[in-house]
């Protein structure tokens, strides 16, 4: 059996998927994942064969699954990502411990990548919009349904409508139901977050280029029709957590 060693286990655990990797304080590995649904201290035993690791850095949305991957890994080192926890960017939030740990590690990921002011729009079951102003402080965000969640719903709540599987439409005008589905959803999805940029940079008072960087399993996708979402990090998550375990261990 190959056995794979590195200072950090990195874990997100969001909503829809679990997602692993291994890191040294400089870069992070190949990641692994699971369904949250299905997690478990086997399914986790499983998702976690041939690695060991020095600590574990932890950003968890769900807190019964958050719980189970606490209690396998007890009792070796765990941060927890929370509003305590050193990110490498200050906070200016009225309620700092209602920030989601997913949240603040983007945060921490792109202030470390890009600097500041950043906005992080993470397209996962929910797309949220983090921003770090100029002050390197985390400020808030915007939060609204995920595009899977909306295609979803209309399938759900419709006798006729199909589920889809989400691609870059062929065009505006639909010539069959699933092409207008896709039509209605990445265009209209691109026309939210490009409205909902607008008013952050408005209220930011930034008068140029908006720094955007896309992450989550839609981030390509949509990023390929948005000039304002030039960077697209799939595991930006997941380098902020690596930041976050440098930051605390």
């Amino acid at each position: 059996m190959s056995i794979t060693t590195a200072d950090f286990l990195l874990i997100d655990n969001s909503n829809s998927f679990t997602k692993f990797a291994l890191s040294s304080r400089a870069r992070v590995g190949p990641p692994r994942r699971l369904r949250t649904a299905d997690l478990d201290a086997a399914s986790l035993k499983n998702a976690l064969f041939g690695w060991r690791w020095q600590a574990a850095v932890l950003s968890s949305v769900v807190p019964a699954k958050g719980e189970v991957i606490g209690d396998y890994l007890s009792p070796a080192p765990v941060v927890r990502v929370g509003a305590k926890t050193k990110l490498g960017v200050g906070i200016d939030y009225p309620q700092p411990k209602t920030i989601g740990a997913d949240r603040l590690a983007n945060a921490a990921g792109a202030f470390a990548r890009f600097g500041a002011p950043v906005v992080v729009v993470d397209f996962g079951t929910a797309v949220s919009f983090d921003i770090v102003s100029a002050a390197g402080n985390y400020v808030g965000g915007v939060i609204a349904p995920g595009l899977e969640a909306m295609t979803d719903y209309l399938h759900q709540r419709t006798a006729l409508l199909p589920r889809i599987s989400l691609i870059e439409p062929p065009g505006a005008i639909g010539k069959s139901t699933k092409h207008a589905m896709l039509a209605g959803a990445v265009y209209g999805y691109r026309g939210l977050v490009r409205q909902i940029l607008r008013e952050i940079a408005k209220e930011l008072g930034i008068a140029r280029k908006l720094p955007v960087v896309a992450t989550g399993g839609y981030a390509e996708l949509i990023a390929a029709g948005l000039p304002e979402m030039r960077r697209v990090v799939p595991e930006l998550t997941l380098d902020g957590l690596r930041i976050i375990g440098t930051l605390n261990l």
